[in-house]
C-alpha cells in the first residue's frame, strides 16, 4: 500500500506566522542581529515566506515546485520595482504596500531570494504529513 504524504496547513500557517515575525524583527530591531541577517534576512525571509504560501495553496507539491513558484513569485516582485506608475509608487507608499511590494529594485535581494527559499526547503520536510 503506499502511503501519500502533504503538508500540514496549521503548522503551515505557524510557519508563515512565525517567518514574518522574525522578518519583521529583522527591520524593526536589527541591532540584535548579526549584521548579515539585520541587511539581508528581511529578504530572505520573506522569500521563506512565500514559499509557505504557496506551499498552503498547493501542499501535496513537491519542494522542487514549490522553489520554483516561490522564486518566480520572488523575482517578479523584484523586478516590478523597476516600474515607477504613479498608482505602484502610492501602493508601495503604504507599510502593506512596501512590505509585500518592496521599494527599489536591488541585486542582491535576488540572492537574498534564494537563500531565503532554500531555507524553505530545507525545514519543509518537517510540515509533512503521512496519510493512507
Amino acid at each position: 500500500m503506499r502511503h501519500r504524504t502533504t503538508r500540514s496547513r496549521v503548522l503551515l500557517l505557524v510557519l508563515t506566522a512565525a517567518t514574518i515575525a522574525l522578518g519583521l524583527a529583522t527591520r524593526r530591531i536589527p541591532a540584535v542581529f548579526p549584521v548579515v541577517v539585520a541587511r539581508y534576512g528581511g529578504d530572505a525571509l520573506w522569500a521563506t515566506m512565500v514559499y509557505w504560501l504557496v506551499a498552503l495553496v498547493r501542499p501535496a507539491a513537491s519542494r522542487r515546485m514549490l522553489a520554483l513558484i516561490a522564486l518566480l513569485v520572488a523575482f517578479g516582485v523584484e523586478a516590478s520595482q523597476l516600474v515607477q506608475t504613479p498608482w505602484l509608487e502610492a501602493l508601495r507608499a503604504t507599510r502593506l504596500g512596501a512590505l509585500a511590494l518592496g521599494q527599489g529594485f536591488v541585486w542582491s535581494d535576488l540572492g537574498a531570494y534564494m537563500v531565503g527559499v532554500g531555507l524553505a526547503v530545507l525545514i519543509d520536510p518537517m510540515s509533512r504529513r503521512r496519510h493512507r
